[in-house]
């Protein structure tokens, strides 16, 4: 179940950097070798089973909070600055910090309830801080971003990539079909969002038959 998350992150980092961030066509196999060079040396050298020193873990944590507030971050319109307090949970997440991140959020929303970006990142907040694990409490973030704007895609999207980090591709696929679903016709995230729950059907069904 590990390379689920991991090839999944990978699609996902592609559509992102290619059609959110608007990458020229030139250079998508530039990209796409980059991502593939990555996964290979993960296959050659990586070993999840190896214990670990507190190092090790906060520069993995704080590399993974820059991936996702900047993948975040390119979701919503760079016109319109996000507030004071949800830049400095973002400094915070960066480095690893998802706690004193989740207390910044909170205190924010209190005086900002409708904001969509501020739940969502709360809500990756909780799920990094709980090592990947979907809460009770991040799923009520996911919840409260996709109320305050339901037609904005980037709750389903992380909520997904959660489900997957957490073992659940089942959830992961149900929630992204759920998006496709009331997705316009002409949204821009639609063709990437049919390619990757097509291939994470691909996925699931060569796996499928291994399982006991």
């Amino acid at each position: 179940m590990t390379w689920f998350p991991i090839i999944l992150l990978a699609l996902v980092a592609f559509a992102i950097v290619a059609f959110v961030m608007r990458l020229p066509r030139r250079a998508w196999t530039m990209l796409g070798a980059v991502l593939t060079f990555g996964q290979a040396g993960y296959a050659m050298q990586g070993n999840p089973g190896m214990a670990g020193s507190p190092k090790q873990g906060v520069e993995g944590a704080a590399q993974s909070g820059e991936v996702i507030v900047s993948v975040r971050r390119a979701l919503f319109d760079p016109a319109q600055p996000p507030p004071r307090y949800l830049m400095v949970s973002d400094g915070f997440a960066r480095r690893g910090r998802f706690e004193e991140a989740a207390q910044l959020l909170r205190g924010g929303l209190q005086k900002n309830p409708d904001d969509t970006e501020s739940w969502l990142a709360l809500a990756n907040a909780l799920v990094e801080h709980a090592h990947g694990q979907v809460t009770p409490a991040a799923l009520l973030a996911f919840e409260r971003s996709e109320a305050s704007m339901p037609a904005h895609p980037g709750p389903a999207y992380f909520l997904g990539i959660a489900y997957l980090r957490s073992g659940k591709p089942k959830e992961a696929r149900d929630v992204w079909a759920k998006l496709l679903e009331k997705s316009p016709a002409d949204a821009p995230w639609r063709t990437d969002l049919e390619t990757r729950i097509t291939q994470l059907d691909a996925l699931m069904a060569n796996v499928a038959p291994a399982t006991p």
